[in-house]
């Protein structure tokens, strides 16, 4: 939780070191939470995967999870990742609310958190000091392909390095609204978890109905929203698409499965080569309803000065040759 020691503490960082490391008893505290966000979700998956094929599938059960998935998944691309971390577009007051409210209901963590290390990420992509990268793990072959993806998957959270808030995201931290939404972080990831199950309940008129709606729409789909936002970070720079490998000069890679289940996430080669772009898909076969969104909500004037790369810009990118990772 951001408080003011914590900001006085990283105003102390110098600004140019990317991360400071825990000491033992914080980097046990990060442990233990990243341990229960990997987990606990996915013991609830299990768990509602026997039950649907013990006792079926129910629409309670498929609305549950599509109506939470929909919602959440928009809050990390369009509000903590489009809008809070690239500045992609602006908006009023209402909808900055809503935007981190549904993300931190998704349980990727707190708004500047999340933003730090996104922003740090895109400094050092696949770079010593990258949070997640795929492509600094050790040996050869398969064995390292395997290693990587974990590192990259998973196995960054659990790491003691802590991304330089005063470096990655000061602009945030100046936000009064930002710190206010980083502060109420857990009682809306709790929200996120409890409302499905309320209404869920309400709609059958039942304490399982009310159970089914928190285990579908709260633990699964933590545990799927979770996964799908890791790919992009492992999957998404290992496998896939590089049409702007001269521009990036990473890993980053479209992958249009992970693309097609993160709303546009999954379309880190476009993103690396054009950061603020609002807009991750260029091309008719690049799923993107993050953007769909965007649009939609420009169309309602909900949102306006959205990011897009100039045509030409685009065009002659696209001259390069298409390549796979």
């Amino acid at each position: 939780m951001l408080n003011q020691e914590n900001v006085a503490a990283m105003g102390n960082v110098q600004d140019e070191a990317p991360y400071t490391v825990a000491g033992p008893v914080e980097h046990r505290r990060l442990r233990i939470i990243a341990g229960l966000v990997v987990v606990v979700p996915l013991l609830g998956t299990i768990l509602a995967l026997w039950l649907a094929v013990t006792r079926g599938l129910g629409a309670v059960e498929i609305w549950s999870f599509g109506v939470s998935y929909v919602l959440t998944m928009m809050g990390l691309t369009v509000g903590f990742h489009r809008h809070f971390a690239h500045r992609s577009f602006r908006t009023g007051t209402a909808m900055r609310v809503i935007l981190a409210a549904l993300g931190s209901m998704a349980g990727q963590g707190p708004v500047i958190w999340w933003v730090a290390t996104h922003r740090r990420h895109h400094r050092l992509s696949d770079q010593d000091g990258d949070p997640h990268s795929p492509q600094l793990a050790e040996g050869t072959g398969i064995a390292r392909v395997v290693k990587g993806l974990w590192q990259g998957h998973i196995g960054w959270l659990f790491s003691d390095r802590i991304s330089n808030w005063s470096l990655f995201a000061r602009d945030m931290m100046n936000d009064r609204l930002v710190v206010r939404m980083h502060r109420l972080y857990f009682p809306f990831f709790l929200l996120g978890l409890i409302l499905p199950g309320v209404v869920a309940g309400l709609v059958t008129g039942s304490w399982y109905g009310a159970f089914l709606g928190f285990l579908w729409g709260g633990l699964v789909r933590v545990c799927i929203v979770d996964h799908v936002l890791w790919c992009v970070g492992s999957v998404c720079h290992m496998f896939g698409l590089r049409p702007y490998r001269k521009r990036t000069r990473d890993h980053s890679a479209n992958n249009l499965a992970v693309a097609f289940l993160g709303f546009g996430e999954g379309l880190q080669n476009n993103h690396h080569a054009f950061p603020r772009d609002a807009f991750h898909g260029f091309r008719w076969y690049e799923p993107d309803l993050g953007a769909q969104m965007i649009r939609l909500l420009k169309g309602l004037g909900l949102v306006w000065d959205v990011v897009a790369t100039p045509h030409q810009d685009l065009k002659r990118a696209e001259d390069r040759r298409t390549e796979a990772a």
